[in-house]
């Protein structure tokens, strides 16, 4: 029976769907819509958490004071991380990465609960102070509902990434009220390419989610800012330079974001409770960073020493957008800024990096309003007669430090254009935004969304060969009951093994099956010459190559390729990536053929004109 309905949807589709993608434009606006209202929910889900978290906080114990800045972050991540941990991995960073591993490895298609998980998780993460952005959040809630609405109607693969695009430009539409950016993220950041028939889709779903979004919230820019000009043209190198240091900046929230994730992966304790860790350690920094206000001229009204707390939530926590419309207004001291360039990469990181949920586009704006706020400062301090205001300086390193982080250029001159509603200084943007994004590119070629996709061995280039052999995983085509030979037997029995099976190479296992090396024919060749014992005294494990290159079962094959290819390997042993020890099987050069023509098979699902393929 649940065959046959199937294969009637099929034909209903079939049928209805004329060559010019009216079902998928409808598919596309549904898409938008559902995504607007999410982020409507979600935007007001975090501010019902802060708001209940701080004044209940305040008002339960309130002799704990600037301590509820540790105690109310723990609680949030003691909600968060279980159920990341429990019901749905894909929820924990920032999002986007997930999104583009799903593009490129399974065809569009996320798990429907990613988004339930996402938004509760990320709610609680930022509501009660965690570091981190919404933009993430709902674009991955975006291009969650766009993959499922695809899977429930059966579409190919082609149709279904189209529709994930939908849902993530959607997101970013709604979040920041910048359909125009929206778009322009999906097209540079998720698609990697232009083409009219996807970019009209994504267009109409921005359109849909903006529209749902302002009948919610209000159709005014995210920020009211000044209207800043240029004060002198020689300005425009002043922009180049904060574009420069926006570069360097921008590397450095990279890396730091690695590195804490780096660790906290690493770190063997519970999933569950790494949430609850960085938090303790956000916190700690919350409460301390204020009191340098003994040591630097900045007073305790700048630094939020008051009370309510509600009132004085600590400018690393949550995206700090209230705050940065006062830096955009220039209404901010040099040494506040300063110090919160190093903080907030900082408190990202540690919310983020130890598994948390949250987006890195909000944090990314906020570091370089802060840095070109500084830059700007300083530079009217040393060219009274050029430099303009440090609010259109704060305004053009938004732009520059998210273009040097995520290498999108586009973006994020549209989005500071929009969300600003400014269009003065669009030159600055322009200059300082391609400088930041070109100079990061060269000194750092991964980004803050591909740097988690590079270490999984994923290279997210759309339309190569290269992506037909990252949309098959190791573990797919691997063999996994290869022949091998034991560590401790004798070459003589090797010799035989060879013979019997005319086989190049085999893995080498303990007796307990753990994985101890890889021995060849060639290996086999060199031992033997010279040699004048017996074979029988000879062990495998004097002739093998001990710790072998491996790779992981989850890892794309085009990872395989790459390890094996500059060190002319014909096989590596698989090993997960808990325990490189645990032999799961092996990959040869014959297994990475079938792989080719498995990614060749997957992606012929679409007919050049857009009609999906049957059997009939």
């Amino acid at each position: 029976m649940t065959d046959m309905r199937t294969q009637i949807l099929k034909l209903i589709i079939s049928r209805l769907m004329p060559r010019e993608g009216v079902m998928l434009a409808a598919m596309a606006i549904l898409v938008g819509a559902g995504t607007g209202l999410a982020a409507v929910g979600f935007i007001r889900l975090i501010a019902f958490i802060q708001n209940f978290s701080y004044t209940r906080a305040e008002s339960f114990l309130p002799e704990l004071g600037r301590l509820w800045f540790i105690i109310v972050p723990v609680l949030g991540a003691l909600v968060s991380g279980p159920i990341i941990a429990f019901f749905a991995m894909e929820a924990k960073g920032h999002g986007v990465p997930e999104v583009m591993q799903a593009l490129v490895l399974r065809g569009g298609r996320i798990r429907p609960r990613v988004a339930i998980a996402k938004v509760i998780a990320s709610a609680f993460c930022i509501g009660s102070g965690g570091s981190a952005g919404r933009e993430g959040p709902i674009v991955q809630v975006g291009a969650t509902l766009g993959s499922s609405l695809g899977q429930w109607f059966r579409l190919s693969d082609e149709r279904i990434k189209n529709l994930v695009a939908c849902g993530a430009a959607a997101g970013i539409a709604a979040t920041f009220n910048a359909p125009i950016a929206g778009v322009v993220f999906a097209t540079e950041v998720l698609q990697n390419e232009f083409r009219v028939a996807a970019f009209g889709n994504v267009l109409i779903a921005a359109v849909s989610s903006s529209i749902v979004s302002q009948f919610f919230l209000g159709a005014r820019p995210a920020f009211n800012v000044p209207s800043y000009v240029m004060n002198s043209p020689w300005e425009i190198l002043l922009f180049g330079v904060l574009g420069v240091l926006a570069a360097l900046v921008g590397i450095l929230f990279i890396r730091l974001l690695n590195a804490f994730e780096n660790l906290f992966d690493a770190w063997r304790f519970p999933l569950t409770l790494k949430p609850a860790v960085g938090a303790v350690l956000l916190g700690s920094l919350a409460f301390l960073y204020p009191y340098l206000a003994g040591i630097m001229p900045v007073s305790g009204q700048e630094m939020r020493l008051g009370a309510p707390l509600i009132d004085n939530i600590p400018h690393v926590f949550g995206s700090g957008f209230s705050f940065l419309e006062q830096v955009l207004q220039g209404n901010a001291s040099f040494w506040l800024l300063a110090l919160l360039v190093m903080l907030k990469p900082l408190a990202t990181s540690l919310t983020l990096g130890s598994g948390n949920s949250g987006g890195v586009f909000a944090p990314s704006l906020f570091t370089g309003a802060m840095l070109g706020g500084a830059f700007g400062h300083g530079a009217a301090a040393l060219f009274p007669k050029i430099a303009g205001a440090p609010g259109a300086y704060a305004l053009v390193g938004m732009a520059a430090l998210f273009a040097a982080s995520a290498r999108a250029p586009l973006t994020s001159i549209l989005i500071v254009f929009e969300m600003s509603n400014d269009y003065h200084l669009i030159l600055p943007l322009m200059a300082a935004s391609m400088v930041a994004s070109s100079l990061a590119q060269l000194l750092h070629p991964e980004s803050i969304y591909t740097i988690k996709l590079a270490k999984k061995g994923i290279r997210f280039d759309q339309g190569r060969d290269s992506d037909v052999m990252q949309g098959v995983r190791v573990e797919e085509v691997m063999n996994k009951r290869p022949v091998f030979v034991h560590a401790d037997d004798s070459v003589a029995e090797l010799f035989a093994t060879f013979q019997e099976t005319h086989l190049l190479g085999l893995p080498v296992l303990t007796e307990n099956k753990r994985l101890y090396g890889i021995v060849t024919l060639h290996d086999l060749e060199r031992a033997l010459s010279g040699y004048q014992g017996s074979l029988r005294d000879l062990k495998i494990k004097d002739v093998a190559t001990p710790h072998p290159v491996t790779v992981f079962p989850d890892e794309p094959v085009w990872a395989a390729i790459r390890k094996m290819a500059p060190r002319d390997f014909a096989r590596l042993p698989v090993v997960p990536r808990h325990d490189e020890r645990e032999f799961l099987g092996l990959i040869s050069r014959s297994d990475i053929l079938r792989a080719y023509e498995v990614g060749v098979v997957r992606k012929q699902h679409v007919l050049p004109d857009g009609q999906e393929k049957t059997n009939d």
